[in-house]
């Protein structure tokens, strides 16, 4: 049987099940955005020139948004644009424009990152529909409600949320008495790091995943160092690279848990990936809710292990694969999620290379192949050229098939036996894809109810209804007479009514309330129908009126900016330290601000005893008469989930004197205590640092995908003492549920059975460069690679002191007690006017081994 034949003619027609969730598809593309109509899709996401996550696709223009939206609306397909990015002070003006465009257009909704966008929509519209993006990480029902008190209608949780924190957030959510609708992603590439807390390519290219501009760093090979030594990890390389997403084996507990919809990665992949996915999905979906109860009992969840079905996997396969896992839908498993072969497309997996004949290779297949299809060798080193080509013939021999290729077409003296097979094209299956999406005429159908109402001496009267909510009535222009023959009876109403073909609509369900025998001319039935159609249409394509104010603007948002303070106060220099011995050496350093991020909170305890011990030394020894005391505040995780409150209430007990507040959770449960908003709250323009402000945090550290320039337009439009901006550091570029201790230096899959690898083992990661990361897991078992290469902004430090900015933080990671102390010395210098931001570069450049950059604040 050709694999091609997977693909059905057409999809199936479900009733609409109000708990049906609704299916969004990807569109980079006018092909893309057809060919998920086409296939079903409920909804698409799109972006357009700027402020979108995905830079790099087509994307659409400004001026084909009310074509797009006209389209997408005649066919009952809801459109929604992705402003997905932070956006800079100097850049409000040209993004109000820009949602002014989209609001007008009739859009459905904007899916949205930064916070002070939420609050410019809100104040541009009090109506308009704000979904908050998966780049806010909300992992939690605080972070749900943080994005309701911004004005946002649904919210796309992190990819990380298993369905057992999903169902606890919906609790949690009901506990609050709040029921916004909730979002996942459903199938495709998974980002191993936090959507929004990822600076990998910030880092190390100045292209912020944050701008949309992720140059895909996961996607590389590194060799693992535990202890100073190479780990032997055989053909594992690719170590952050997660297998894609495929949620089809749990789309029952899905529905069972409320979500309200569910969402397709890949507004850079194909339209025949669109098409392909998405009618898999469809279908998938349809059959759910047409065979399975909405309410409990569902049918037992699949085992973890249960494969998708034979042709549903092939074709996602061969859509795009790097392997299909569910994700971290049934929680943590360190040792499927990254098979750490591969960090790029393979398909669909054929056999083994078992011998070379004649110019000719046999393989035992595991999949079928035919003649045209496209294959690759893979002879484990992916980052290599592969040998690859079409396959000319296919013959079989008993078990196994014999395949030919073209004389020039592949190189065999390349391939040898134990190669492993994979096939990487179906040209048969992506012709039958591009026919599902081809022309004009539509081809996936949606359904609309007719009532059919009248009786002898008045007028037949039709009533259409579609899912979405519009109806039409429609009266005939003669009236009803009494029928010697041939009746209307449901059957022949029913027949006349479903002759849709050609339009957007399908008939679902006739209701026929007429009295007695009646007749009417065909003809006049079958303009009955076309004026349905025609009408609906037209409802359909009427652009939402959503509330749009003309007589404000962003300015409106911005905080007033007093004068500057007094250039003679000396800046200070905060210091964040990640174990004893730094802190130690920080306080015989004289710092008086001190963050503590430890990855055992348990040692929080003795941090606040040493500073409290060291203050109060301050206070009886100390000649000056108002001495400056050390003050220390604890940085919780970054992340935190529905059941990980108990980490909040360790580091509470601690009795710091402040928090550092890194999420939602955060800010909710440290609310009155002495608060200092970090970088992973993404700060990048005063609008959001004016919503901050109304939490009683002290300061906000600036977002680190600003540089130089984009930080002073921020300080140019707020009170520089509202932040204080890091100048040394080991970017952490990676944020991952993902644990590489676990996965790699363990057989176990979490935290329950690995073994704890990374209280025994120093381990970094080295890239093909050269350069080793320095790895570290959290009390959550997340793990952070940071920067091997510490970045300064040294040379940035007198224009910022001339701005205002009193309050300088440098951080440390894997540093020694002498290098803590030598480089606290340098900062200090520096802040004192003693040395130059370029002497301190050169004295970094000069003995540090590894090196050092400028940084982001460089550009």
């Amino acid at each position: 049987m050709s694999t091609a034949s997977h693909l059905s003619s057409s999809p199936s027609i479900a009733p609409v099940v109000p708990s049906a969730p609704e299916l969004l598809a990807p569109a980079g593309s006018w092909d893309c955005a057809k060919a998920a109509v086409e296939n079903g899709a409920d909804a698409i996401y799109f972006g357009l020139e700027r402020f979108n996550a995905r830079m790099r696709a087509q994307n659409f223009t400004e001026a084909e948004l009310p074509r797009l939206i006209e389209f997408l609306h005649r066919r009952g397909v809801k459109g929604y644009v992705t402003l997905n990015t932070l956006v800079f002070s100097g850049e409000l003006a040209e993004a109000e424009q820009y949602l002014r465009t989209i609001i007008t257009a009739g859009v459905d909704a904007v899916i949205v990152q930064d916070v002070g966008i939420c609050r410019l929509i809100r104040h541009l519209s009090p109506d308009f529909p704000i979904h908050a993006s998966t780049q806010m990480t909300i992992t939690s029902a605080a972070g749900v409600e943080f994005a309701q008190s911004l004005g946002c209608q649904l919210v796309v949780l992190a990819r990380e949320c298993s369905l057992k924190e999903i169902n606890k957030i919906q609790q949690q959510l009901a506990d609050r008495q709040l029921s916004l609708p909730l979002e996942v992603f459903v199938h495709g590439a998974l980002c191993v790091a936090y959507s929004g807390q990822c600076l990998t390519s910030e880092s190390l290219g100045g292209r912020s995943a944050n701008r949309g501009e992720c140059a895909q760093a996961c996607r590389m090979p590194y060799e693992l160092i535990a202890d100073g030594n190479v780990v032997d990890l055989g053909d594992r390389r690719y170590l952050l690279s997660p297998q894609d997403l495929a949620g089809l084996d749990v789309l029952p507990d899905l529905v069972k848990a409320g979500v309200h919809c569910l969402k397709i990665e890949g507004r850079l992949k194909s339209p025949e990936y669109v098409a392909n996915v998405t009618r898999v999905y469809r279908q998938a979906i349809d059959q759910i809710v047409n065979t399975l109860p909405l309410s409990p009992p569902l049918s037992p969840p699949p085992t973890p292990h249960s494969p998708l079905p034979s042709p549903n996997r092939y074709n996602l396969e061969m859509a795009f694969s790097r392997g299909l896992y569910t994700g971290w839908f049934r929680g943590i498993n360190n040792q499927e999620l990254v098979h750490a072969r591969f960090g790029k497309k393979r398909g669909v997996y054929l056999g083994e290379v078992k011998r070379i004949e004649r110019q000719q290779i046999v393989v035992r297949l595991q999949a079928p192949v035919k003649a045209g299809d496209g294959v690759v060798f893979d002879s484990g080193h992916p980052e290599a050229k592969e040998e690859g080509g079409r396959v000319y013939a296919v013959h079989q021999n008993g078990s196994d098939a014999v395949l030919s290729f073209g004389k020039r077409d592949l190189n065999l003296q390349r391939v040898r036996v134990g190669d492993k097979l994979w096939k990487t094209s179906d040209p048969e299956l992506d012709r039958q894809l591009r026919q599902t999406f081809a022309g004009d005429t539509p081809q996936f159908q949606r359904p609309i109810t007719v009532e059919i109402h009248g009786a002898v001496g008045q007028p037949l009267v039709a009533i259409a209804r579609d899912s979405l909510g519009h109806i039409v009535q429609m009266e005939s222009t003669m009236p009803l007479v009494e029928a010697h023959r041939q009746p209307l009876t449901t059957e022949r109403l029913h027949d006349q009514f479903a002759r849709l073909g050609n339009t957007p609509f399908t008939l679902e369900h006739l209701t026929n309330t007429l009295d007695g025998a009646v007749m009417l001319p065909v003809s006049e039935l079958n303009r009955l129908r076309r004026d349905i159609v025609q009408q609906l249409e037209h409802q359909r394509t009427q652009p939402k009126r959503w509330q749009l104010r003309s007589n404000v603007s962003f300015q409106d948002l911005l905080p007033q900016r007093p004068s500057l303070p007094s250039p003679s106060l000396t800046p200070t220099l905060i210091v964040l330290v990640r174990n004893l011995d730094q802190l130690h050496a920080a306080l015989h350093a004289g710092i008086q601000t001190l963050y503590c991020e430890f990855e055992d909170p348990r040692n929080y305890r003795q941090a606040v005893a040493l500073v409290k011990q060291v203050r109060s030394q301050t206070k009886s020894h100390s000649l000056l008469p108002n001495p400056q005391p050390p003050t220390v505040y604890i940085a919780p995780p970054r992340i935190t989930k529905p059941n990980e409150t108990w980490i909040l209430q360790q580091v509470r007990s601690a009795q710091a004197d402040g928090y550092l507040i890194r999420n939602y959770d955060h800010l909710e449960f440290f609310k009155g205590d002495r608060c200092i908003g970090d970088f992973s709250l993404n700060v990048a323009n005063p609008i959001t640092a004016n919503h901050f402000q109304q939490y009683s945090l002290e300061r906000l550290t600036v977002s680190y995908d600003l540089n130089i320039h984009q930080l002073e337009d921020l300080l140019n439009l707020c009170p520089t003492h509202w932040f204080e901006i890091t100048i040394h550091q080991h970017m952490p570029m990676f944020h991952m549920e993902h644990c590489v201790f676990c996965a790699f230096l363990s057989e176990g899959t979490d935290y329950t059975n690995c073994g704890r690898p990374c209280e025994k083992h120093r381990v970094t990661l080295k890239d093909r460069v050269g350069t080793e990361h320095i790895l570290q897991a959290d009390v959550g078992c997340r793990n952070t690679v940071f920067n091997g290469i510490a970045q300064t902004g040294a040379e940035s430090v007198q224009r910022l002191i001339d701005l205002g900015v009193q309050q300088f933080r440098i951080e440390f990671v894997n540093e020694t007690a002498t290098q803590v102390c030598q480089t606290i010395d340098r900062y200090q210098r520096l802040l004192r006017g003693e040395i130059t931001g370029s002497q301190l570069w050169r004295e970094l450049k000069l003995h540090n081994q590894l090196g050092v950059t400028r940084g982001p604040l460089s550009r």
